[in-house]
Protein backbone atom coordinates (compact mmCIF):
# COMPACT_ATOMS: atom_id res chain seq x y z
CA UNK A 1 0.00 0.00 0.00
CA UNK A 2 1.25 2.91 -0.81
CA UNK A 3 1.39 5.99 2.11
CA UNK A 4 0.13 9.59 1.18
CA UNK A 5 2.14 12.69 2.17
CA UNK A 6 -0.01 13.40 5.41
CA UNK A 7 -0.16 10.23 6.36
CA UNK A 8 3.89 9.38 6.13
CA UNK A 9 4.56 9.79 9.95
CA UNK A 10 1.44 8.22 11.14
CA UNK A 11 0.63 11.45 13.67
CA UNK A 12 -2.44 12.65 11.17
CA UNK A 13 -3.67 8.74 11.37
CA UNK A 14 -3.17 9.00 15.12
CA UNK A 15 -5.47 12.52 15.25
CA UNK A 16 -7.94 10.87 13.13
CA UNK A 17 -8.53 8.54 15.57
CA UNK A 18 -8.45 10.71 18.78
CA UNK A 19 -11.17 13.05 17.00
CA UNK A 20 -13.20 10.37 16.02
CA UNK A 21 -13.54 8.33 19.26
CA UNK A 22 -14.18 12.09 20.77
CA UNK A 23 -16.80 12.63 18.26
CA UNK A 24 -18.31 9.01 19.35
CA UNK A 25 -18.97 10.25 23.06
CA UNK A 26 -19.72 13.51 22.07
CA UNK A 27 -22.56 11.96 19.92
CA UNK A 28 -23.82 9.65 22.44
CA UNK A 29 -24.10 12.20 24.86
CA UNK A 30 -25.71 14.79 21.94
CA UNK A 31 -28.03 11.92 21.36
CA UNK A 32 -29.49 11.76 24.90
CA UNK A 33 -30.25 15.60 24.78
CA UNK A 34 -31.91 15.17 21.40
CA UNK A 35 -34.52 12.19 23.30
CA UNK A 36 -34.81 13.98 26.67
CA UNK A 37 -37.42 16.33 25.55
CA UNK A 38 -39.30 13.46 24.21
CA UNK A 39 -38.90 10.32 25.78
CA UNK A 40 -37.24 11.65 28.90
CA UNK A 41 -33.71 11.42 30.49
CA UNK A 42 -34.25 7.88 32.29
CA UNK A 43 -31.49 4.91 32.67
CA UNK A 44 -33.96 3.18 30.04
CA UNK A 45 -33.35 6.00 27.56
CA UNK A 46 -29.56 5.95 28.34
CA UNK A 47 -29.50 2.18 28.01
CA UNK A 48 -31.31 2.23 24.23
CA UNK A 49 -28.74 4.54 23.79
CA UNK A 50 -25.46 3.06 24.45
CA UNK A 51 -26.92 -0.22 23.57
CA UNK A 52 -27.92 1.37 19.68
CA UNK A 53 -24.62 2.82 19.52
CA UNK A 54 -22.69 -0.43 20.40
CA UNK A 55 -24.58 -2.47 18.23
CA UNK A 56 -23.41 0.47 15.00
CA UNK A 57 -20.02 0.57 16.37
CA UNK A 58 -19.58 -3.52 16.31
CA UNK A 59 -20.97 -3.45 12.98
CA UNK A 60 -18.74 -0.51 12.06
CA UNK A 61 -15.79 -2.23 13.13
CA UNK A 62 -16.64 -5.72 11.56
CA UNK A 63 -17.05 -4.39 8.50
CA UNK A 64 -14.03 -1.27 7.99
CA UNK A 65 -11.91 -4.30 8.74
CA UNK A 66 -12.74 -6.51 5.89
CA UNK A 67 -13.38 -3.23 3.56
CA UNK A 68 -9.85 -2.31 4.53
CA UNK A 69 -8.31 -5.63 3.81
CA UNK A 70 -10.07 -5.61 0.65
CA UNK A 71 -9.21 -2.54 -0.39
CA UNK A 72 -6.51 -0.66 2.03
CA UNK A 73 -6.75 2.72 0.50
CA UNK A 74 -6.94 6.27 3.20
CA UNK A 75 -9.68 7.74 0.85
CA UNK A 76 -12.34 5.68 1.80
CA UNK A 77 -12.08 6.01 5.12
CA UNK A 78 -11.70 9.91 4.87
CA UNK A 79 -14.90 9.78 2.44
CA UNK A 80 -16.48 7.99 5.16
CA UNK A 81 -15.84 10.91 7.34
CA UNK A 82 -17.06 13.54 5.33
CA UNK A 83 -20.40 11.43 5.12
CA UNK A 84 -20.46 11.06 8.87
CA UNK A 85 -20.31 14.26 9.22
CA UNK A 86 -22.67 15.98 7.34
CA UNK A 87 -25.38 13.20 8.58
CA UNK A 88 -24.32 14.74 12.33
CA UNK A 89 -24.64 17.96 11.13
CA UNK A 90 -28.18 17.42 10.14
CA UNK A 91 -29.24 15.32 13.21
CA UNK A 92 -30.22 18.87 14.77
CA UNK A 93 -32.22 20.04 11.55
CA UNK A 94 -33.85 17.20 10.98
CA UNK A 95 -33.76 15.20 14.27
CA UNK A 96 -36.79 16.56 16.08
CA UNK A 97 -38.96 15.57 13.08
CA UNK A 98 -37.91 12.44 12.74
CA UNK A 99 -38.98 11.72 16.38
CA UNK A 100 -42.06 13.35 16.13
CA UNK A 101 -42.80 11.25 13.43
CA UNK A 102 -42.07 7.92 14.93
CA UNK A 103 -43.55 9.16 17.80
CA UNK A 104 -47.12 9.70 16.09
CA UNK A 105 -46.67 6.61 14.31
CA UNK A 106 -46.50 3.84 17.22
CA UNK A 107 -48.69 5.88 19.40
CA UNK A 108 -51.54 4.84 17.17
CA UNK A 109 -50.25 1.40 16.37
CA UNK A 110 -49.08 -0.19 19.67
CA UNK A 111 -49.90 -0.51 23.11
CA UNK A 112 -47.27 -1.56 25.09
CA UNK A 113 -43.82 -0.23 25.77
CA UNK A 114 -44.42 2.76 23.72
CA UNK A 115 -41.25 4.74 25.23
CA UNK A 116 -38.88 1.82 24.84
CA UNK A 117 -39.76 1.06 20.72
CA UNK A 118 -40.43 5.03 20.06
CA UNK A 119 -36.79 5.89 21.64
CA UNK A 120 -35.22 3.10 20.02
CA UNK A 121 -36.31 3.36 16.50
CA UNK A 122 -35.77 6.63 16.82
CA UNK A 123 -32.04 6.36 17.61
CA UNK A 124 -31.63 3.24 14.76
CA UNK A 125 -33.00 6.02 11.91
CA UNK A 126 -31.19 8.88 13.49
CA UNK A 127 -28.04 7.70 14.98
CA UNK A 128 -27.23 4.18 13.42
CA UNK A 129 -25.87 4.96 10.28
CA UNK A 130 -23.12 7.33 11.20
CA UNK A 131 -21.56 5.77 13.96
CA UNK A 132 -21.34 3.06 11.62
CA UNK A 133 -19.40 5.07 9.33
CA UNK A 134 -17.24 6.04 12.69
CA UNK A 135 -16.77 2.06 14.13
CA UNK A 136 -14.77 1.57 10.38
CA UNK A 137 -12.00 4.16 11.38
CA UNK A 138 -9.96 1.96 14.05
CA UNK A 139 -9.74 -1.10 11.92
CA UNK A 140 -8.93 0.97 8.98
CA UNK A 141 -6.08 3.03 10.66
CA UNK A 142 -4.81 -0.28 12.23
CA UNK A 143 -4.21 -1.49 8.62
CA UNK A 144 -2.93 1.97 7.20
CA UNK A 145 -0.82 2.25 10.65
CA UNK A 146 0.98 -1.15 11.07
CA UNK A 147 3.69 -1.71 8.80
CA UNK A 148 5.52 -5.16 10.21
CA UNK A 149 4.39 -7.79 12.96
CA UNK A 150 7.58 -6.25 15.05
CA UNK A 151 5.98 -3.32 16.10
CA UNK A 152 1.87 -4.31 15.58
CA UNK A 153 1.45 -4.28 19.01
CA UNK A 154 2.68 -0.86 20.01
CA UNK A 155 1.11 0.66 16.93
CA UNK A 156 -2.59 -0.53 18.28
CA UNK A 157 -1.98 0.31 21.52
CA UNK A 158 -1.02 3.71 20.25
CA UNK A 159 -3.97 4.45 18.34
CA UNK A 160 -6.43 2.60 21.44
CA UNK A 161 -4.76 4.90 23.66
CA UNK A 162 -5.33 7.98 21.08
CA UNK A 163 -9.39 6.85 20.92
CA UNK A 164 -9.76 6.53 24.41
CA UNK A 165 -8.21 9.72 25.25
CA UNK A 166 -10.05 11.52 22.49
CA UNK A 167 -13.35 9.63 23.71
CA UNK A 168 -13.08 10.97 27.38
CA UNK A 169 -12.42 14.36 26.37
CA UNK A 170 -15.60 13.60 24.16
CA UNK A 171 -17.57 12.71 27.53
CA UNK A 172 -16.25 15.83 29.75
CA UNK A 173 -16.42 18.62 27.34
CA UNK A 174 -20.00 18.12 25.91
CA UNK A 175 -21.36 17.95 29.44
CA UNK A 176 -19.88 20.59 31.08
CA UNK A 177 -18.12 23.21 28.53
CA UNK A 178 -20.71 23.42 24.51
CA UNK A 179 -23.62 21.69 25.98
CA UNK A 180 -24.45 24.42 29.06
CA UNK A 181 -22.64 26.93 27.16
CA UNK A 182 -24.09 26.56 23.26
CA UNK A 183 -26.70 23.73 23.54
CA UNK A 184 -27.29 20.43 21.82
CA UNK A 185 -27.58 21.55 18.16
CA UNK A 186 -24.49 23.28 18.44
CA UNK A 187 -22.63 20.69 19.80
CA UNK A 188 -23.65 18.82 17.44
CA UNK A 189 -22.25 20.65 14.76
CA UNK A 190 -18.85 21.62 16.33
CA UNK A 191 -18.09 18.02 16.53
CA UNK A 192 -19.00 17.20 12.89
CA UNK A 193 -16.99 20.27 11.64
CA UNK A 194 -14.24 18.71 13.39
CA UNK A 195 -15.10 15.24 11.35
CA UNK A 196 -15.62 17.31 8.23
CA UNK A 197 -12.03 19.30 8.48
CA UNK A 198 -10.20 15.91 9.26
CA UNK A 199 -11.81 14.79 5.73
CA UNK A 200 -11.33 18.28 3.76
CA UNK A 201 -7.22 18.64 5.24
CA UNK A 202 -6.34 15.15 3.69
CA UNK A 203 -7.96 15.53 0.29
CA UNK A 204 -6.55 18.97 0.02
CA UNK A 205 -2.68 17.54 0.85
CA UNK A 206 -3.53 15.26 -2.65
CA UNK A 207 -5.47 17.89 -4.55
CA UNK A 208 -7.95 15.45 -5.15
CA UNK A 209 -12.02 15.34 -4.87
CA UNK A 210 -12.43 19.10 -4.50
CA UNK A 211 -15.60 19.20 -5.68
CA UNK A 212 -16.94 16.85 -3.22
CA UNK A 213 -15.51 18.83 -0.97
CA UNK A 214 -16.75 21.95 -1.87
CA UNK A 215 -20.25 20.06 -1.85
CA UNK A 216 -19.51 18.91 1.94
CA UNK A 217 -18.59 21.90 3.05
CA UNK A 218 -21.85 23.46 1.60
CA UNK A 219 -24.30 21.06 3.26
CA UNK A 220 -22.60 21.86 6.03
CA UNK A 221 -23.36 25.48 6.30
CA UNK A 222 -26.62 24.98 5.53
CA UNK A 223 -27.07 22.37 8.32
CA UNK A 224 -25.65 25.27 10.87
CA UNK A 225 -27.52 28.07 9.28
CA UNK A 226 -30.86 26.47 9.86
CA UNK A 227 -30.41 23.95 13.08
CA UNK A 228 -29.28 25.41 15.91
CA UNK A 229 -32.04 28.48 16.06
CA UNK A 230 -34.82 26.04 15.52
CA UNK A 231 -37.22 24.91 18.90
CA UNK A 232 -37.55 21.45 20.36
CA UNK A 233 -40.96 22.12 20.19
CA UNK A 234 -41.31 24.50 17.57
CA UNK A 235 -45.16 24.71 17.30
CA UNK A 236 -44.81 26.76 20.50
CA UNK A 237 -45.80 30.30 19.67
CA UNK A 238 -45.46 31.74 23.85
CA UNK A 239 -42.12 30.53 24.61
CA UNK A 240 -40.01 33.48 26.63
CA UNK A 241 -37.59 31.59 27.34
CA UNK A 242 -35.91 27.85 25.64
CA UNK A 243 -32.45 27.00 27.08
CA UNK A 244 -31.06 23.75 28.25
CA UNK A 245 -28.90 22.57 31.52
CA UNK A 246 -26.76 20.45 32.47
CA UNK A 247 -29.98 18.07 33.18
CA UNK A 248 -32.95 19.39 31.32
CA UNK A 249 -34.28 21.16 28.17
CA UNK A 250 -36.06 23.59 29.96
CA UNK A 251 -38.89 25.90 28.25
CA UNK A 252 -40.86 28.87 29.68
CA UNK A 253 -44.08 29.79 28.11
CA UNK A 254 -46.10 33.17 28.66
CA UNK A 255 -49.62 33.05 28.72
CA UNK A 256 -52.27 35.57 29.43
CA UNK A 257 -52.98 34.11 32.64
CA UNK A 258 -49.93 32.07 33.48
CA UNK A 259 -46.19 31.37 33.41
CA UNK A 260 -45.01 27.99 33.03
CA UNK A 261 -41.93 25.62 32.86
CA UNK A 262 -41.67 22.60 31.38
CA UNK A 263 -38.98 20.15 31.14
CA UNK A 264 -39.88 18.32 28.01
CA UNK A 265 -42.10 18.46 24.94
CA UNK A 266 -44.54 15.39 25.45
CA UNK A 267 -45.21 15.51 28.87
CA UNK A 268 -46.78 17.89 31.26
CA UNK A 269 -45.82 20.95 33.31
CA UNK A 270 -43.20 20.86 35.80
CA UNK A 271 -44.42 24.40 37.31
CA UNK A 272 -46.71 26.67 36.79
CA UNK A 273 -47.62 30.65 38.17
CA UNK A 274 -51.00 32.34 38.54
CA UNK A 275 -50.58 35.71 37.16
CA UNK A 276 -53.42 36.78 39.29
CA UNK A 277 -51.96 34.84 42.41
CA UNK A 278 -55.02 32.48 42.36
CA UNK A 279 -54.69 28.75 43.31
CA UNK A 280 -53.37 27.01 39.93
CA UNK A 281 -55.98 23.62 40.16
CA UNK A 282 -53.02 21.70 40.27
CA UNK A 283 -51.47 19.13 43.01
CA UNK A 284 -50.01 22.54 44.35
CA UNK A 285 -52.97 23.34 45.70
CA UNK A 286 -53.60 19.79 47.18
CA UNK A 287 -50.42 19.64 48.72
CA UNK A 288 -51.44 22.59 50.82
CA UNK A 289 -53.02 20.47 53.02
CA UNK A 290 -49.94 19.05 54.12
CA UNK A 291 -49.63 22.40 56.72
CA UNK A 292 -53.25 22.48 57.57
CA UNK A 293 -52.55 18.22 59.05
CA UNK A 294 -49.81 19.18 60.32
CA UNK A 295 -51.41 22.03 62.48
CA UNK A 296 -49.73 25.16 61.13
CA UNK A 297 -51.77 28.51 61.71
CA UNK A 298 -51.78 31.82 60.25
CA UNK A 299 -49.99 33.13 63.59
CA UNK A 300 -47.66 30.27 64.42
CA UNK A 301 -44.19 29.91 62.20
CA UNK A 302 -43.24 26.89 60.77
CA UNK A 303 -40.32 25.36 59.06
CA UNK A 304 -41.22 23.66 55.28
CA UNK A 305 -38.71 21.78 53.16
CA UNK A 306 -39.50 21.25 49.76
CA UNK A 307 -37.33 18.14 47.84
CA UNK A 308 -37.70 19.04 44.21
CA UNK A 309 -38.29 22.91 44.23
CA UNK A 310 -38.66 23.66 40.57
CA UNK A 311 -39.74 27.39 40.40
CA UNK A 312 -40.97 27.30 43.82
CA UNK A 313 -45.16 27.49 42.79
CA UNK A 314 -45.61 25.17 46.29
CA UNK A 315 -43.20 27.61 48.64
CA UNK A 316 -45.19 30.98 47.36
CA UNK A 317 -48.48 29.08 47.89
CA UNK A 318 -47.52 28.24 51.66
CA UNK A 319 -46.03 31.73 52.46
CA UNK A 320 -49.36 33.08 50.85
CA UNK A 321 -52.16 31.24 53.18
CA UNK A 322 -49.83 30.75 56.41
CA UNK A 323 -47.51 33.89 58.26
CA UNK A 324 -44.20 33.33 59.16
CA UNK A 325 -42.78 30.69 57.69
CA UNK A 326 -38.77 29.89 56.94
CA UNK A 327 -39.19 27.81 53.73
CA UNK A 328 -36.38 26.43 52.28
CA UNK A 329 -36.14 23.89 48.71
CA UNK A 330 -33.48 21.65 47.22
CA UNK A 331 -32.90 21.97 43.39
CA UNK A 332 -30.73 19.63 41.57
CA UNK A 333 -30.83 22.29 38.92
CA UNK A 334 -29.36 25.66 39.47
CA UNK A 335 -30.85 26.67 35.68
CA UNK A 336 -34.12 26.39 36.94
CA UNK A 337 -33.28 27.95 39.93
CA UNK A 338 -32.61 31.19 38.21
CA UNK A 339 -35.43 30.89 36.28
CA UNK A 340 -37.81 31.14 39.31
CA UNK A 341 -36.09 34.04 40.19
CA UNK A 342 -36.36 35.40 36.29
CA UNK A 343 -39.86 34.37 35.47
CA UNK A 344 -41.59 33.22 38.62
CA UNK A 345 -41.09 35.92 41.03
CA UNK A 346 -39.46 33.76 43.89
CA UNK A 347 -39.22 35.97 46.44
CA UNK A 348 -35.63 36.01 48.00
CA UNK A 349 -35.82 34.86 51.29
CA UNK A 350 -36.81 31.39 50.20
CA UNK A 351 -33.19 29.88 50.15
CA UNK A 352 -32.69 27.05 47.39
CA UNK A 353 -30.27 24.96 47.79
CA UNK A 354 -28.50 23.21 44.21
CA UNK A 355 -28.60 19.60 45.57
CA UNK A 356 -29.83 15.70 45.43
CA UNK A 357 -32.83 15.78 47.93
CA UNK A 358 -31.43 12.72 49.27
CA UNK A 359 -28.04 14.05 49.79
CA UNK A 360 -29.59 17.11 51.46
CA UNK A 361 -31.32 15.34 54.05
CA UNK A 362 -27.86 13.55 54.82
CA UNK A 363 -26.24 16.70 55.37
CA UNK A 364 -28.35 18.65 57.63
CA UNK A 365 -30.03 17.74 61.23
CA UNK A 366 -33.33 20.12 61.02
CA UNK A 367 -36.31 18.88 61.66
CA UNK A 368 -39.47 20.62 59.44
CA UNK A 369 -43.09 20.30 60.43
CA UNK A 370 -43.74 19.91 56.19
CA UNK A 371 -41.80 18.02 53.96
CA UNK A 372 -42.92 17.77 50.22
CA UNK A 373 -41.18 15.45 48.09
CA UNK A 374 -41.88 16.21 44.54
CA UNK A 375 -38.69 15.20 42.43
CA UNK A 376 -40.85 13.01 40.14
CA UNK A 377 -41.31 13.83 36.46
CA UNK A 378 -42.78 11.33 33.92
CA UNK A 379 -40.84 7.77 34.36
CA UNK A 380 -37.71 10.22 35.78
CA UNK A 381 -38.33 8.61 39.30
CA UNK A 382 -35.27 8.61 40.87
CA UNK A 383 -34.48 5.26 42.57
CA UNK A 384 -32.84 7.07 45.52
CA UNK A 385 -35.31 9.07 46.32
CA UNK A 386 -38.26 6.13 46.08
CA UNK A 387 -37.14 3.59 48.88
CA UNK A 388 -37.95 2.87 52.20
CA UNK A 389 -34.62 3.93 53.58
CA UNK A 390 -35.13 7.06 51.97
CA UNK A 391 -38.75 8.05 53.26
CA UNK A 392 -36.78 6.76 57.01
CA UNK A 393 -34.33 9.50 56.09
CA UNK A 394 -37.43 11.83 55.50
CA UNK A 395 -39.17 10.92 58.97
CA UNK A 396 -36.56 11.61 61.24
CA UNK A 397 -36.35 15.34 59.59
CA UNK A 398 -39.75 16.02 60.53
CA UNK A 399 -40.99 17.48 63.87
CA UNK A 400 -43.51 15.17 65.98
CA UNK A 401 -46.32 16.35 64.46
CA UNK A 402 -44.87 16.81 61.25
CA UNK A 403 -46.60 15.77 58.00
CA UNK A 404 -44.98 14.46 54.58
CA UNK A 405 -46.67 15.29 51.20
CA UNK A 406 -45.31 13.64 48.28
CA UNK A 407 -46.43 14.19 44.47
CA UNK A 408 -47.32 11.01 42.42
CA UNK A 409 -48.06 12.41 39.05
CA UNK A 410 -48.75 9.10 37.20
CA UNK A 411 -51.92 7.92 37.86
CA UNK A 412 -52.74 4.67 37.26
CA UNK A 413 -55.93 1.92 37.66
CA UNK A 414 -53.68 -0.85 36.89
CA UNK A 415 -52.70 -3.65 39.59
CA UNK A 416 -49.64 -3.17 40.71
CA UNK A 417 -48.51 0.11 39.75
CA UNK A 418 -45.75 2.44 40.11
CA UNK A 419 -48.08 4.67 42.60
CA UNK A 420 -49.28 1.16 44.83
CA UNK A 421 -45.82 0.76 44.80
CA UNK A 422 -44.44 3.94 45.97
CA UNK A 423 -47.45 3.99 48.63
CA UNK A 424 -46.80 0.88 50.37
CA UNK A 425 -43.38 1.84 50.57
CA UNK A 426 -44.49 5.15 52.34
CA UNK A 427 -47.03 2.96 54.38
CA UNK A 428 -44.05 0.88 55.06
CA UNK A 429 -42.31 4.04 57.35
CA UNK A 430 -45.53 5.91 58.32
CA UNK A 431 -48.29 4.81 60.31
CA UNK A 432 -50.69 6.84 59.21
CA UNK A 433 -50.60 7.27 55.10
CA UNK A 434 -53.90 9.54 53.46
CA UNK A 435 -54.54 9.66 49.20
CA UNK A 436 -56.70 11.94 47.08
CA UNK A 437 -55.80 12.00 43.33
CA UNK A 438 -56.04 15.82 41.64
CA UNK A 439 -59.51 16.18 39.91
CA UNK A 440 -58.40 16.59 36.14
CA UNK A 441 -55.17 15.34 36.35
CA UNK A 442 -52.73 12.60 35.97
CA UNK A 443 -51.33 13.21 40.07
CA UNK A 444 -52.11 11.82 43.14
CA UNK A 445 -51.36 13.29 46.57
CA UNK A 446 -49.86 11.08 49.41
CA UNK A 447 -49.89 12.72 52.94
CA UNK A 448 -47.84 10.82 55.54
CA UNK A 449 -47.33 11.05 59.50
CA UNK A 450 -46.84 9.62 62.52
CA UNK A 451 -49.71 11.57 64.63
CA UNK A 452 -52.89 9.43 65.05
CA UNK A 453 -55.51 12.66 64.72
CA UNK A 454 -54.49 14.02 61.34
CA UNK A 455 -57.51 13.26 59.34
CA UNK A 456 -59.73 14.26 62.14
CA UNK A 457 -57.41 17.92 62.33
CA UNK A 458 -58.35 18.38 58.59
CA UNK A 459 -62.10 17.71 59.15
CA UNK A 460 -62.26 20.10 61.72
CA UNK A 461 -59.71 23.03 60.38
CA UNK A 462 -61.60 22.84 56.93
CA UNK A 463 -64.22 25.56 57.86
CA UNK A 464 -62.04 27.21 59.72
CA UNK A 465 -59.57 28.54 57.63
CA UNK A 466 -58.87 32.38 57.17
CA UNK A 467 -58.90 32.93 53.08
CA UNK A 468 -62.42 31.45 51.40
CA UNK A 469 -60.63 30.19 48.63
CA UNK A 470 -58.66 28.02 50.74
CA UNK A 471 -61.33 27.43 52.77
CA UNK A 472 -63.53 26.00 49.44
CA UNK A 473 -60.70 24.09 48.09
CA UNK A 474 -59.55 22.47 51.73
CA UNK A 475 -63.51 21.57 52.40
CA UNK A 476 -63.46 19.80 49.13
CA UNK A 477 -60.34 17.80 49.95
CA UNK A 478 -61.26 16.82 53.30
CA UNK A 479 -64.60 15.79 52.25
CA UNK A 480 -62.72 13.27 49.39
CA UNK A 481 -59.66 12.41 51.45
CA UNK A 482 -59.35 8.57 52.22
CA UNK A 483 -56.59 6.42 53.97
CA UNK A 484 -54.43 4.25 52.37
CA UNK A 485 -54.52 0.43 53.07
CA UNK A 486 -51.27 -0.72 52.80
CA UNK A 487 -49.92 -3.47 50.80
CA UNK A 488 -46.29 -5.37 50.45
CA UNK A 489 -44.81 -3.79 47.44
CA UNK A 490 -41.48 -2.30 48.98
CA UNK A 491 -39.22 -0.53 47.23
CA UNK A 492 -35.65 -0.63 49.16
CA UNK A 493 -31.95 1.16 47.46
CA UNK A 494 -31.03 -2.74 46.36
CA UNK A 495 -34.50 -3.06 44.26
CA UNK A 496 -36.45 -0.08 43.04
CA UNK A 497 -37.78 -1.24 39.28
CA UNK A 498 -39.52 2.52 39.01
CA UNK A 499 -38.83 3.84 35.80
CA UNK A 500 -40.08 -0.33 34.34
CA UNK A 501 -43.03 0.38 36.92
CA UNK A 502 -43.52 3.87 35.15
CA UNK A 503 -43.51 2.83 31.55
CA UNK A 504 -46.43 -0.04 32.42
CA UNK A 505 -48.40 3.53 33.42
CA UNK A 506 -47.44 5.73 30.14
CA UNK A 507 -48.96 2.70 28.19
CA UNK A 508 -51.94 3.11 30.12
CA UNK A 509 -52.13 6.69 30.01
CA UNK A 510 -51.73 6.59 25.90
CA UNK A 511 -54.41 3.96 25.49
CA UNK A 512 -56.99 5.91 27.86
CA UNK A 513 -56.42 9.37 26.50
CA UNK A 514 -55.66 8.00 22.65
CA UNK A 515 -57.99 5.58 22.69
CA UNK A 516 -60.26 6.93 20.44
CA UNK A 517 -57.95 7.80 17.86
CA UNK A 518 -56.21 5.05 17.69
CA UNK A 519 -59.41 2.83 17.40
CA UNK A 520 -59.91 5.62 14.33
CA UNK A 521 -56.67 4.64 13.11
CA UNK A 522 -57.45 1.20 13.10
CA UNK A 523 -60.47 1.03 10.99
CA UNK A 524 -60.14 3.81 8.64
CA UNK A 525 -56.07 4.88 8.60
CA UNK A 526 -54.86 8.65 8.63
CA UNK A 527 -58.17 9.68 7.17
CA UNK A 528 -60.11 8.40 9.84
CA UNK A 529 -57.42 10.37 12.06
CA UNK A 530 -58.28 13.59 10.21
CA UNK A 531 -61.91 13.65 9.91
CA UNK A 532 -61.98 12.66 13.92
CA UNK A 533 -60.13 15.67 14.76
Amino acid sequence: MEKRDILKNKYYLYMTEFFSGMSVMAVELGASRLLAPYFSSSQIVWTIIIGTIMIAMALGNIWGGRSADKNPNPDKLYIRLIIASIWIAAIPLLGKYIILIISGLLVLTIDHNFLILAAFIACMVIFVFPLFLLGTVTPSLVKYTVDSLNNSGKTVGTLNAFNTIGSIIGTFLPTFVTIPMVGTSITFLIFSGILLLLGVIYFISKKEKAIRCVVAIILFLFCSIFSFSDSFAFWETELVYEGESIYNYLQVKDTDDSVILSTNVLFGVQSIMKKDDSLTGMYYDYALVAPIMAEVTEEEGADILILGMGTGTYAKQCMRYFKNLTVEGVEIDQKITDLSRKYFELPEEVTVTTYDGRAYLQAVDKKYDVIMVDAYQDITIPFQMSSVEFFTMVKEHLKENGVVVVNMNMYSEEEGNINEYLSDTIADVFEYVYMIDVRGFTNRELFATMKPNAEKILKERAGTLWEEELTDLIQKISASIVPYEKGDRILTDDKAPVELLGIKVIDGLIQRELGYYKQLFKEQGFSGILNGM
